[in-house]
């Protein structure tokens, strides 16, 4: 399954759930998708509090396919080809170089 068909079964979900109608009480905004997007990766590091591994791995996995489903509905709201922009990102990156810590 490519990044396409992801972001259409997620915008099938998001449409079946209501959320695009306009009286939503949970308008599917650019900003308001971005706050949400932030906040499952601040629940990802829930999962390495005080610990260097994942203490629920299924757990894990659930809040990264929550951070990636808000990081494509986020990008195809607002006009951005994410895998275009990734490997873009990877193409810039390839010659860069970063400072040891």
């Amino acid at each position: 399954m490519d990044l396409k068909e992801l972001e259409a079964r997620m915008h099938a979900f998001v449409a079946a759930k209501g959320w695009y109608e306009p009286d939503s009480p949970k308008e599917q905004t650019a900003r308001n998708l971005a706050i949400s997007l932030v906040l499952e990766a601040a629940e990802v590091l829930e999962h390495f509090q005080w610990r260097e591994e994942a203490g629920d791995p299924q757990a894990l996995a659930a809040e990264l396919a929550d951070v990636a489903l808000y990081l494509l509905q986020l990008a195809s709201i607002s006009g951005v080809d994410l895998e275009k922009a990734i490997l873009d990102k990877l193409a810039a990156n390839l010659d860069r170089e970063w400072p040891d810590p």
